[in-house]
C-alpha cells in the first residue's frame, strides 16, 4: 500500500520569488507577470522540479540525495503542502510529520510548552493526545529548562532538538526529515537515526534529504538521486551511492568559478582553489604526511572587514574528516575590492590513501559569502608518513596520527 504517490510533478518559481507577500502584492505582482508572459516572460521562470514521479510504500525508509539546487528540498515542501505543484498530482494517505527548517511551525513569540500544543492541534490532535506526549517530547528534546522560554531565545541546535521531537513523537503516519539535522551536535543525531529506524519499523514511512551520505546510507534502504529538478535514478542505497560518487568527482572536475551550485550572499567569490607543493607548484595527488598549501583565490566587489575562510575535507560519500578555518592561526582578514588570495598550509597532511573531496567557505560572523560544496577532488597516495619507510595498512582507517610507544615495566600485573 502506498503512503506517498507523486505523479508527473513539475514545480516552477519566478526568479528572485522569496517568501510571501500581500494580496495587494501578489496581485500587482501577477497582473506584472502576465503582462511579461506576453511579451515573452517565460524565460523569468526556473524548473525546481520537472516530471517527478515516484511512490513510497507505508513502513518504507526512503533517502533523497543529490546537489544544491537539485530539488530536493522543493520535494519535501510539496509533500508537506507548503506549495503546490505547478502540474502533476501527489496523493498523501496519513498524518505528516515535517521537519525541514529551522523553526518550522513555531511562533516565536510562544514558549516551547505552547508551541508543542499548537503543532500538535495542527496536526489534528486532541490536547490529551498531545499530553500524554509532552513529557517524552521535551525529555527527547533536552530542553526541560527551557520548555517554558519563549521559542525566539532558542538556539538553533535546540530548535532543531525540539522541532523533530515534535515531529517524531506526535504519532506521524508519514515523517518528513531535512537537511536540519546537520545543525545538532552529533550525540542527537544518533538519537534521531535510532528514532527514524523505530517509525520505520513501527510501520510509519519516512522520507529523509541529506548531504550525508553515511547517514543516508545506514538508514535508507532506497535513495532517489536528483540533479536539476529531475529524477537521475531510483534504486537501492549502494547502488545511488555509487553514482553519486562519480557525479561528485565530475562535479570537482568542474572548474569553481565556473559552479553555479554555490551558496551564499555574495559580494565575496571563491574563484579558483589549488593544491601547491610550497616553492615547487601546483598538484593533483597528495603524497601522506606531505607538506601541502591550499591556495584560495577570490574576488570581492568591494572592501570587506573581518572576512574569514574555511576549507573542510571528506569522503565521497560526505562524511566529514576535518577541516581548518582562518581563526585556529589568525584574525580576520581585511579584504580590499578586487582579486586576492589566501592560503591554507598543512605541514603533514593526514590523510591515507584514497579519494576525497573538500568545500571551502567565505564568511564574516553570521554571513555566508560564498560556499562551494565539493569543490574539487583529489587522491592521496603513499607517502612515508611515519618517517620510517613504511606504509600503511589499507582500509584501516582515513586518518594517520603520529603517536609514541614505549615499555613501561614487564613483571606480574595483578
Amino acid at each position: 500500500m502506498s503512503a506517498i504517490t507523486v505523479t508527473n510533478v513539475s514545480k516552477r518559481y519566478r526568479k528572485g520569488q522569496i517568501g510571501y507577500h500581500t494580496l495587494r502584492e501578489d496581485i500587482y505582482n501577477l497582473s506584472g507577470r502576465l503582462i511579461r508572459l506576453k511579451k515573452g516572460g517565460e524565460k523569468e521562470y526556473i524548473w525546481a522540479l520537472k516530471d517527478v514521479s515516484f511512490q513510497v510504500e507505508k513502513g518504507e525508509k526512503l533517502g533523497i540525495i543529490g546537489p544544491n539546487g537539485s530539488g530536493k528540498t522543493t520535494i519535501l515542501r510539496l509533500l508537506a503542502g507548503i506549495t503546490s505543484p505547478t502540474q502533476g498530482n501527489i496523493s498523501l494517505k496519513g498524518r505528516i510529520g515535517v521537519l525541514i527548517e529551522l523553526q518550522a511551525g513555531f511562533h516565536p513569540e510562544l514558549t516551547g510548552r505552547e508551541n508543542v500544543y499548537l503543532n500538535g492541534a495542527i496536526m489534528g490532535m486532541s490536547r490529551k493526545e498531545i499530553r500524554s506526549k509532552f513529557d517524552e517530547i521535551v525529555s527527547f528534546a533536552g530542553v526541560e529548562e527551557f520548555i517554558d522560554t519563549p521559542i525566539k531565545r532558542y538556539s538553533s541546535g535546540m530548535n532543531v532538538r525540539l522541532g523533530f521531537a515534535v515531529a517524531a513523537h506526535l504519532d506521524p503516519e508519514i515523517l518528513l526529515v531535512d537537511e536540519v539535522l546537520a545543525v545538532g551536535d552529533a550525540a542527537f543525531r544518533q538519537k534521531c537515526m535510532v528514532k527514524m529506524g523505530a517509525a520505520a519499523q513501527e510501520g510509519r514511512t519516512v522520507v529523509f534529504v541529506s548531504h550525508n551520505m553515511a547517514m543516508i546510507e545506514n538508514l535508507c534502504p532506497r535513495v532517489l538521486l536528483l540533479n536539476n529538478g529531475q529524477l537521475i535514478l531510483d534504486d537501492n542505497a549502494e547502488t545511488v551511492l555509487i553514482q553519486y560518487q562519480k557525479s561528485i568527482v565530475a562535479t570537482g572536475s568542474v572548474p569553481v568559478r565556473m559552479r553555479m551550485d554555490r551558496m551564499g550572499v555574495g559580494g565575496i567569490k571563491i574563484h579558483d582553489v589549488q593544491i601547491v607543493i610550497p616553492d615547487s607548484g601546483p598538484i593533483e595527488n597528495i603524497r601522506s604526511g606531505q607538506k601541502v598549501d591550499f591556495v584560495i583565490e577570490f574576488i570581492a566587489e568591494k572592501d570587506f572587514h573581518q572576512v574569514e575562510f574555511s576549507i573542510s575535507f571528506g569522503t565521497l560519500t560526505g562524511v566529514s574528516l576535518f577541516y581548518s578555518q582562518t581563526q585556529h592561526s589568525c584574525a580576520p582578514f581585511q579584504i580590499h575590492k578586487g582579486h586576492g588570495r589566501v592560503i591554507c598550509t598543512v605541514d603533514a597532511f593526514p590523510l591515507a590513501p584514497g579519494t576525497y573531496t573538500f568545500n571551502v567557505n567565505a564568511f564574516g560572523g553570521s554571513i555566508m559569502y560564498d560556499w562551494v560544496l565539493n569543490a574539487g577532488t583529489f587522491r592521496v597516495i603513499e607517502g612515508d608518513f611515519f618517517g620510517k619507510g613504511i606504509t600503511t595498512v589499507p582500509g584501516h582507517s582515513p586518518f594517520l596520527v603520529k603517536s609514541q610507544w614505549k615499555m613501561q615495566e614487564q613483571g606480574n600485573l595483578a
